[in-house]
């Protein structure tokens, strides 16, 4: 036996606690001390695990908008990651406290009007960029308002409840403080930026007054004019447009830079503060995958009453070869092939992969980093890896070409990060592609992501799309599956029921019409017509072709048959239309490879393949193409196991059985 032994590099050892500044139902606020430079920071430690999904979408939206704005008046965002089981956020430490203590602290004494104007004029800035990205901020108050170690920096920050905005839509949900609330939010109306304006115009007058705007916890009570006459006629006249009950008539941010005081005001801070820098991004290391401490039998010395059984074959490899596991008892739920990677994810919610450590001799590592949580799924692409978490938390992990990670990046990512735009839904189902991902959620929602040729997203699009975008579905479905090959991507409803789209070449994704009709691509997803009728409980496709099976357990194959890989007893069956294979029935799995077919039948470990023999694909010795199912026959292997899983990509496939205990 061989010890592996763990190299965890945990993120957080970058950092030094200093004290608990915060405590809240999402988790705990750190102040911290960063080792390398021993600046500031507070961490945010969020735990996303035990969140229901609308409290996991506030702690994703603070993410998601701190990371689309950078400006010296707004809190800067260092970096983000998963450790025990929390969304930690590290972000920049405004040591002057907020601005509701500096009001707090005059007392009685009115704040000069040149310090207000010097205040004031820096939220506006932060408001302006904020706008300029689509975002409104939803909670702006004297408490979201940071200060410097001087008092002299305006910080916007807590974006917990920002909303990011499409175009010229409108947000509905009444969030926000009561003090601030706008009428409109108040008597339930749509709203955009001026709700924004309205919150800024209510600190102003509390800058002016020391006191709130208006202290009614429904629709605001009439503005309450105590300015002191220490301030200017201008200034005044701003805050009461700020405040207009109509927001049709409220000035927006861009009109109240345009006012001479304030203009005067931003060239004094542009002239004043504008030298001070905004904080780097520190970006966070990456690193190789490492192994926990496990042990492992090599090789075909897998004991014969291990709990499950691994074989793959393919790639050069012509008959089953066993793949050891971490320890004989390891039981798996769940095996994915891709074109680089072989993955397993275990009963007890571990996720391991197998690393090659000599020619076609392998060992199992645990991924590093995912053992703070417990994955349910694995689906691997060429490059990349996607897992899903029992909480319907998604994490992707390796290449990022095509934006297939949906980080909004295009970056390559070694240790495994969250999907933050999915954060706020539970995700059920992932699919990948070569290049890109489909995601289902417990909502029946589908969101598509990474390359986009064929219109295999099915977003009516081309271009390449690098974060999770919501697919059109009609309310009538509800997709429970996804699954995906290198040029499309295919949906199965609760009804059984397949929704399709990419490419459609030799019909493989049965897009043709009843009438004859050829589609070659499609760029949305559109229901099959001709396997409408019958109830299909599992699917697979490849490159070439596709299998379907239906309810009763019979396999239907379309596609291309240049190499026997429908399993029509012949080559060329090109009309079309599925083909029926009757020779097996009750067929639990099935696995479609570049040119050939597997399929697992239920009640025993009997497995069938056919199609393209070459370098291996069908399991088996003989170097001939097979054009009907034929058995695979597994070494090691009694009458006592069950097929669990079953995947196949490109010229390789990955099959676990487990042992029937009850046998």
């Amino acid at each position: 036996m061989q010890k592996y032994k763990a190299d965890h590099v945990c993120l957080m050892n970058k950092y030094t606690k200093v004290n608990v500044v915060g405590r809240g139902a999402f988790g705990v606020v750190h102040l911290c001390e960063r080792k390398n430079d021993k600046e500031k920071v507070i961490i945010k430690q969020i735990t996303v695990d035990q969140m229901t999904k609308e409290e996991r979408q506030l702690a994703v939206t603070e993410v998601t908008v701190l990371s689309m704005l950078s400006h010296p008046n707004i809190i800067q965002l260092f970096e983000n990651f998963l450790e025990d089981k929390a969304l930690m956020i590290v972000m920049e430490y405004a040591e002057g406290g907020t601005l509701n203590d500096y009001l707090q602290s005059q007392k009685e004494e009115l704040i000069e009007e040149t310090k207000v104007l010097q205040f004031f004029a820096q939220i506006l800035l932060a408001i302006q960029h904020i706008h300029s990205r689509q975002i409104l901020h939803r909670d702006l108050k004297t408490q979201n308002i940071f200060l410097d170690k001087n008092k002299d920096i305006i910080k916007v920050g807590d974006f917990g409840i920002s909303k990011i905005l499409d175009s010229k839509s409108k947000a509905v949900s009444v969030v926000g403080t009561p003090c601030y609330i706008s009428p409109e939010l108040c008597k339930g109306q749509p709203y955009n930026q001026k709700s924004d304006v309205w919150a800024v115009g209510c600190i102003l007058y509390e800058m002016l007054t020391l006191k709130r705007a208006f202290h009614a916890e429904n629709l605001p009570a009439l503005l309450d004019n105590s300015i002191s006459d220490k301030y200017s006629d201008e200034l005044k006249e701003i805050a009461n447009r700020m405040l207009e009950q109509s927001a049709e008539k409220r000035a927006t941010i861009y009109q109240i830079m345009a006012e001479p005081l304030i203009l005067i005001a931003l060239l004094d801070v542009s002239c004043d503060l504008g030298s001070i820098d905004s904080p780097n991004i520190i970006p966070a290391p990456t690193r190789n995958l490492t192994s926990n401490e496990i042990s492992i039998s090599g090789g075909t010395s897998q004991q014969p009453n291990n709990s499950c059984l691994v074989y793959w074959w393919g790639n050069g490899v012509c008959q089953p070869a066993v793949l050891p596991l971490p320890s004989n008892d390891t039981l798996l739920t769940q095996i994915c092939i891709g074109r680089t990677q072989k993955a397993a994810v275990t009963s007890t919610g571990k996720l391991f992969v197998w690393e090659e450590c000599g020619e076609r001799s392998y060992i199992p590592r645990l991924v590093d980093g995912e053992s703070a949580v417990c994955i349910k799924s694995v689906a691997c692409g060429d490059l990349f890896m996607a897992f899903l978490t029992d909480r319907g938390l998604l994490m992707t992990s390796g290449g990022g070409a095509s934006g297939c990670l949906g980080h909004n990046d295009y970056r390559d990512v070694e240790q495994a990060k969250i999907v933050q735009s999915l954060l706020g839904s539970e995700v059920i189902h992932i699919a990948c592609g070569s290049n890109h991902c489909v995601a289902v959620t417990s909502d029946n929602e589908v969101y598509c992501w990474g390359r986009s040729d064929n219109g295999r997203l099915g977003l009516r699009r081309t271009s390449s799309v690098n974060k999770p975008l919501l697919a059109a579905i009609s309310p009538s479905y509800k997709p429970i599956q996804a699954f995906c090959s290198s040029d499309c991507s295919v949906l199965l409803t609760d009804d059984g029921s397949i929704l399709a789209t990419g490419s459609n070449r030799h019909n493989k994704l049965c897009l043709d019409t009843l009438y004859g009709d050829k589609v070659d691509e499609s760029y949305c997803f559109r229901e099959q017509e001709t396997l409408k009728e019958m109830k299909i409980k599992t699917l697979d496709v490849g490159p070439t072709h596709s299998a379907f099976v239906s309810e009763d357990g019979y396999c239907y194959m379309i596609g291309s048959n240049n190499f026997g890989q429908l399993g029509t007893g012949s080559f060329g069956h090109s009309d079309r239309l599925p083909y029926k294979i009757t020779s097996i029935d009750r067929v639990c799995y099935v696995a479609c490879g570049d040119a050939f077919t597997v399929a697992a039948v239920e009640g025993h470990h009997k497995v069938f393949t056919w199609g393209k023999q070459s370098r291996g694909r069908l399991g088996r010795e003989d170097n001939n193409d097979s054009l009907k199912p034929s058995s695979v026959d597994f070494p090691l292997c009694g009458d006592e196991v069950r097929v669990q899983s079953l995947s196949s990509a490109h010229g390789s496939t990955l099959i676990c059985l487990n042992r029937n205990r009850s046998t």
